[in-house]
């Protein structure tokens, strides 16, 4: 188990040092002969890294997992350029990169970041909806790169501290929704792109993909061809994410989207199908009663996990550490023990019904819609979409006057306002190569590039890499997003029927009080987390020295927070929930 790092810089024996700064052992691995150049991998930490390697005569280091190398093979033959036989996944693809650039990256289908020392530059490569990440840097006259944010911590060079508008980013969405990360001068590569960086400092990116709304007259005519041309890809989307030789795990909630994964994984699979799902207690509410209905119709060998409170007390700060940004999520710690069941009972690969409701409109978009229904322009009340964006999270965006102390929103003053992540896609220009036509694909779209990749991915990914597991979303599968943006508004939200073309696609596999039952997202009860088993380790750690001298938090606001008293909700999480992972994870990142 490995990450990489990599780096470019005036001398050979400089990006070597700067190499071994990060983390990686000399004599390791094999090395590199690139003048001014060093990459290596970073023994110990969980991930899928391998190289570096060679091919077309570039030198390259990645994560990279593959769904259609027999495709991308062809597209290589016929090309000119073969690849050898049985060639690996990375290989492949930096072939694809070295004969077809950034269309033959477009042509993959997959989870992967690719490192290329390319010519004098490194090159940065990143999947299309962002299922694997990597960081970069510049320091010393050097660019450094690592799908590790903590070995560009350790960078010497870069000297990097905590990032106040990143720490506000946090607190508004409860993850990092874009290129800025917690620390100073680190950015993280935005999904869909490849990013050139040159020995001079300068940047160039290209763009290999980017959603587009596609709509035509045709496609208003009538909605079964979506709804059958849905089902294929769905099809098509699960079988190729499928293990060959060896079981296949779901963690099935009972909801439609992992119910439809595990219906299609029991379907077109020939190796046993086991099902996971989870429970916090007697007593409090879960979606058992759905998922043992679909596993008994699907025939799986389903497991109930019991998470309790005090496991969950137990863990968090593990869980916390594992992630490279932090993700206010109450369900990283029921992940995280997921992920080590499906590693402990001998399965390598994990589906999940991750995506259903940013690609095809899940009822948390409802607010927002109904907020440009009722909208009145002048009115005292209204504000811009992006705004309102923000303000519908019900984070801790509208409480950072009274959350931050005086000195944290002084070094606030001059930073850019979060409403740059959302308004490209929310409020675009009339050139805008963001431009949709339609208000739910424009929150599709939105949720899309900030949420599903810096939150639900990247939370899939490093947690299941700890155990070493991999987990494979198909509903972001980007054809099956692609038909998405193809497929009629109307055909999403139909009435008041949320992901309507989804659930008519995969209507025939699931028993029909599936299909149509409403939405209730996982009932994770963080309030009696907060006030009961948490109390203890809340207290000592938002109250502590240590959070008092890092100044961002004010005492009597988290004092009363901790008493239950001004500001817990439920259903999406307190945001007592978002300070205390913010805490855990500045802790394991020393900051």
């Amino acid at each position: 188990m490995a990450r990489f790092c990599m780096s470019l810089a005036p001398t050979t024996d400089g990006a070597r040092a700067h190499v071994r700064a990060m983390g990686a052992i000399p004599g390791v691995g094999p090395e590199i002969t690139v003048p001014r150049a060093d990459a290596a991998l970073l023994r110990g930490e969980p991930g899928p890294a391998e190289g570096p390697f060679t091919a077309c005569g570039l030198t390259a280091t990645g994560e990279v997992t593959l769904h259609n190398a027999p495709a991308l093979r062809d597209a290589l033959e016929q090309h000119g350029t073969p690849a050898p036989a049985r060639c690996p996944d990375a290989e492949l693809l930096l072939r694809c990169w070295a004969s077809l650039g950034a269309e033959g990256v477009a042509l993959a289908e997959g989870m992967f970041v690719l490192a290329v020392l390319d010519g004098t530059d490194l090159v940065l490569i990143r999947d299309h909806v962002g299922a694997r990440t990597v960081f970069y840097a510049r320091a010393d006259g050097a660019w450094s790169a690592s799908t590790s944010l903590r070995a560009l911590r350790r960078w010497p060079a870069l000297g990097t501290s905590l990032n106040p508008a990143a720490v506000r980013s946090f607190l508004t969405f409860a993850y990092l929704p874009g290129e800025e990360t917690l620390l100073t001068g680190v950015r993280e590569v935005l999904p869909g792109r490849v990013l050139r960086l040159s020995p001079d400092g300068s940047v160039s990116e290209t763009v290999h993909w980017e959603p587009v709304e596609r709509l035509d007259r045709d496609a208003l005519d009538g909605p079964q061809d979506h709804v059958l041309g849905l089902r294929a890809l769905l099809e098509d989307a699960v079988a190729c994410r499928l293990p060959e030789a060896d079981p296949v795990a779901v963690l099935l909630s009972g909801g439609i989207d992992s119910s439809l994964v595990t219906a299609l994984a029991a379907k077109l699979h020939s190796r046993p199908v086991r099902t996971y799902s989870i429970s916090f207690g007697d007593g409090l509410p879960n979606e058992l009663g759905y998922s043992g209905l679909v596993a008994a119709h699907c025939g799986t060998r389903h497991r109930v996990l019991n998470v309790s409170g005090a496991t969950v007390a137990a863990r968090l700060a593990e869980a916390a550490a594992l992630l490279d940004s932090p993700v206010g999520d109450p369900l990283t710690v029921p992940n995280l023990l997921l992920a080590e069941a499906v590693a402990d009972e001998g399965a390598s690969v994990v589906l999940n019904g991750e995506g259903g409701d940013p690609v095809f409109g899940g009822p948390k978009n409802l607010p927002m819609l109904v907020q440009e229904m009722q909208r009145e322009s002048g009115a005292p009340w209204d504000e811009d979409r992006a705004t309102a964006y923000l303000r519908s999270y019900r984070k801790c965006w509208t409480d950072l006057p009274v959350l931050l102390t005086p000195q944290a929103l002084d070094a606030l003053a001059g930073a850019p306002r979060p409403q740059r992540f959302v308004e490209p896609y929310l409020l675009p220009g009339p050139d805008s190569p963001y431009r949709m036509s339609s208000l739910l694909n424009q929150l599709l779209h939105c949720n899309l590039r900030t949420k599903g990749a810096h939150h639900i991915l990247t939370k899939v990914e490093r947690l299941t890499s700890s155990q070493g597991v991999e987990g494979r979303a198909p509903l972001f599968d980007r054809r099956v997003v692609d038909h998405a943006f193809a497929t009629p508004p109307v055909y999403k939200l139909r009435g008041t029927v949320e992901k309507w073309v989804l659930k008519e696609a995969v209507r025939d596999l699931l028993p029909g009080t599936v299909v149509d039952r409403p939405k209730s997202g996982m009932r994770v009860p963080v309030q009696q987390w907060l006030t009961g088993p948490l109390r203890d380790l809340g207290n000592d750690l938002l109250l502590g020295r240590g959070a008092r001298e890092r100044g961002l938090f004010r005492q009597d606001t988290i004092r009363t927070w901790l008493k239950g008293e001004g500001t817990l909700l439920p259903r999406q999480g307190g945001k007592l929930w978002l300070v205390l992972t913010l805490e855990l994870w500045l802790r394991s990142y020393d900051l």
